[in-house]
This record gives C-alpha cells, structure tokens and sequence, in this order.
C-alpha cells in the first residue's frame, strides 16, 4: 500500500471509514463480520481507520464503533503497532435520540475519556473535533483541544466538517503544522469541498474525504451509473467504478486520504487497491469535463 503523511503519521493513502459496521438496523454487520471488516483492510494494507464516539446502533451505547475497532485489533493476527486510528467528539446524543452540539471544555474532556475507554488505549492517535458548535467561538474549542494535546492525551489534532474560515482558525490556534487533517465530505456528488480540499493542500494539512463513494447505500453502489465516466474507466482497466473514483481522489493531491466506509470484507478489499491505480491525463481530463 502506498502511503501518505497525515500529521506526524505515515498511514496508507486509503483508510477504511468504520462507521457502517455500527450504523443502520438492516443493513448493520454482526459482530464477527465487523471485525472480519476491518482484518480484512488491515491485509489489505490500510493502516488508518477513522471512527467516532457517536457511531453506534442507538444513543445508549456510545463508543460502539470504536469498542469493536479496539477489538479487531486486539484479535488480528498481524502486527498492528503502525495501525492509526483516528476518533471524534463533540456531538451528543441523549435519550430519545436527542442529538445536539457541545463544545465545552468540561464535554470535549469527558468525551475524550470515553473514547480511550472504549479504544482501550491511555492516548488517542488523532482526536477530531465532529462537528462545530455555533453557541461557542471555534478558536475557544480549539484551544481545548490544545490542551488535551500538550497534556499528552492526544497525539494529532483534526477537525471535522468545517469551512475555509475555521480551518484558518485551527491553523492559527495550533500554529503552522499543528492541524493534522481536516475530515469533510467529498464526492463526485458533492463537491462543496473543494475548496478546502486545496487550502489543506496549501498548508500540508491531510485531508479525509467522508463518504468519498458518495455515501453509503445506494450512492456508492450507482456511483458508476450517476457518474457513467467512472464506469467507462473501470470497464477499460477491468476495474470497479468505485476504485476509480477512489483514484481521482487520491490524484486531486498528494494530502487526500479517502476513508470510504465498508461493512464486508470484500468492500474494503476491492476499495483499497485504489491506492495503486494511476489515471491517465487524459482520464482524470474526462473526469473533470462531466462536472462542468
């Protein structure tokens, strides 16, 4: 697997988005094909797997996702010391599936805690802050997450679906080279993104594309028919449409690092050849042509 720089860490240029093992009361994996999953982009070579304290089946059971990432590691076979896994905080869900925003110094503090807990580790890789919190100034929350940092809590520092402004913030608050990655949705679908795609670029900083197929279910599995460019490139190199999308990604910058979800093992597999498929000029041209 190819690699490429995310903060101080060298990971795979291809990481697996854990959220579908845990999301979803039909379509949810049990738990031995889960933890097949993510043994599954491990042989394959992916050594970065974004999770988040919020991915789970209801609000009760907080840290799933990254309960069951803590556990496919503990059980695979292989070595899994330069495996990174990177987790968020900063959304609440309550009773009743009431779902909310907190930014406090006291929340991030308490929602750090829990994910070590649940990722059975006394330091997080990357901690993301999820999602802004429009009652508290961005620089405020950064800081915290400052904090937790110099304390030894947290190795990397990211942000999560944040805008040209607050990326610019972050950089100010934690000084050049201290914004690991900026994780924002990104897809032939949606490409609102685009612009701090190149920003991160500008300054070094990783950039994750959530969701880069186009979202889980039927937007990921159409891709190649929402998008007939994909499918034409894939038929010509005997590929799926969605290992060329993951491609163009990838060409659109040496610091993007698609996560594309993944429930099966054969999912991951097939995403995680990406990182070896190099478009042509001429195919990432017809590529760009079909957003015009």
């Amino acid at each position: 697997m190819r690699t490429r720089q995310l903060g101080p860490f060298t990971v795979s240029a291809i990481g697996l988005g854990a959220m579908p093992l845990s999301s979803g009361h039909n379509t949810r994996p049990d738990r031995d094909q889960a933890i097949a999953t993510v043994h599954a982009a491990l042989d394959a070579g992916v050594t970065f797997i974004d999770t988040a304290d919020i991915y789970a089946p209801s609000w009760d059971t907080m840290g799933h996702n990254e309960a069951i990432v803590a556990a496919a590691l503990r059980s695979y076979g292989g070595d899994t010391s330069g495996v990174i896994v990177g987790t968020k905080g900063g959304i609440t869900r309550g009773e009743g599936e009431t779902w909310g925003r907190d930014g406090s110094p006291q929340y991030i503090r308490r929602a750090l805690e829990a994910s070590m807990r649940a990722l059975d580790t006394e330091v997080i890789d990357l901690y993301q802050w999820h999602r802004p919190d429009r009652w508290r100034a961005y620089h405020e929350v950064i800081e915290t997450f400052k904090t937790l940092q110099e304390e030894g809590k947290v190795r990397a520092v990211g942000i999560s679906n944040a805008n040209v402004e607050e990326i610019e913030v972050a950089i100010e608050v934690l000084g050049e080279g201290g914004l690991a990655s900026v994780q924002n949705e990104f897809s032939p679908r949606f490409r609102s993104s685009r612009d701090e795609l190149e920003l991160c670029g500008e300054h070094g900083i990783a950039f994750l594309p959530w969701s880069p197929l186009g979202g889980t279910g039927a937007h990921s599995k159409e891709v190649g028919r929402t998008f007939p460019v994909f499918h034409e490139i894939g038929r010509d190199r005997g590929v799926s449409p969605q290992r060329v999308v993951l491609a163009w990604e990838l060409s659109l910058g040496e610091h993007v690092i698609p996560i594309p979800g993944a429930s099966r093992p054969e999912s991951i597999t097939d995403s995680a050849q990406a990182a070896d498929l190099d478009l042509t000029d001429d195919e990432r041209a017809r590529i760009e042509a079909q957003f015009r």
